[in-house]
């Protein structure tokens, strides 16, 4: 299968999906000057650094990606990235849903509840080469491997690494007022009021929505809201809405400025990624034979 890759200057990038393993997403790339706005998504994060350094931002402070390391990142944890190198780096991701992940934490420990990682990065060579293994049995179309590769990489940092994640029932005395404002913002995603207009709603201050938004959901309003945005988007785009469109329809002022959110949230232009996912649907049952 041919690649669509983003390039410049000497930076590439493909994001795309394999339809023999189904709810997943990859990444392969290399970034030198490119970083990456802070955003969450909505299923898992499993990363692996093969040349070069990638510094992520996470809630706890800056890890050091380096090769031989795996990153692992659970739903909806706020990080940004960049390279921590003037050389940038290269790396392959995997973005697996959260049903998968569960599912084989059903299927091969004794976790209850939802899984997830306590930690963020590991040193974990043999993870990190699975990683890049489940790539190239996807770019061969040989879904039987890359099918397996994934069930064993997540498998085996499940057992090392997993605990069941506590459940998200907000405890501060703000969050109830951050998730109305998460729902008000959600229902006029294309003309959202200001910070004042939207405390003036909730019954509360600017700066008292402000530190009860980020404590629930890890970032200010206006942050939170370019991610879903983008998370719009890339809906709209998957099902065929030309990117000018698209931008329009979740509230970009016009297709640059969906274009610059979009490439520093997913990694790649949102042209590149709807070519990727056109191509993926067009040859989808040939390959997952």
């Amino acid at each position: 299968m041919a690649t669509t890759e983003a390039r410049n200057a000497g930076e590439w990038a493909r994001h795309w999906q394999y339809p023999g393993v189904p709810g997943l997403d990859l990444l392969r790339a290399r970034y030198v000057r490119h970083s990456f706005a802070r955003h969450s998504h909505e299923g898992f994060v499993f990363g692996a650094v093969f040349r070069g350094i990638e510094d992520v931002v996470m809630p706890e402070g800056t890890i050091r990606a380096r090769p031989g390391t795996v990153v692992m990142i659970n739903p909806e944890v706020p990080h940004s990235a960049h390279a921590g190198v003037p050389e940038g780096w290269s790396y392959a991701t995997l973005y697996p849903s959260a049903e998968v992940v569960a599912g084989i934490a059903d299927e091969t420990t004794s976790l209850r509840g939802t899984a997830g990682f306590a930690e963020t990065i590991v040193e974990d060579a043999d993870t990190a080469r699975l990683i890049r293994a489940v790539h190239r049995a996807a770019e061969e179309g040989n879904a039987l491997a890359a099918d397996s590769l994934l069930r064993v990489a997540v498998a085996g940092l499940l057992r090392r690494h997993g605990r069941a994640l506590p459940p998200r029932t907000p405890r501060a005395a703000g969050a109830r007022t951050a998730a109305l404002a998460k729902s008000l913002l959600e229902e006029r995603m294309t003309r959202p009021p200001s910070l004042e207009q939207l405390a003036n709603e909730l019954g509360t201050s600017p700066f008292a929505l402000l530190r009860a938004f980020k404590a629930a959901y890890g970032m200010p309003p206006h942050t939170w809201l370019t991610n879903a945005r983008v998370r719009s988007a890339r809906r709209l785009l998957e099902a065929g809405t030309a990117p000018v469109e698209a931008a329009a329809a979740v509230g970009f002022s016009d297709q640059p400025h969906l274009n610059r959110h979009f490439t520093r949230i997913v990694g790649v232009p949102p042209g590149a990624y709807q070519r990727e996912r056109a191509r993926t649907y067009k040859t989808g049952a040939g390959d997952a034979s």
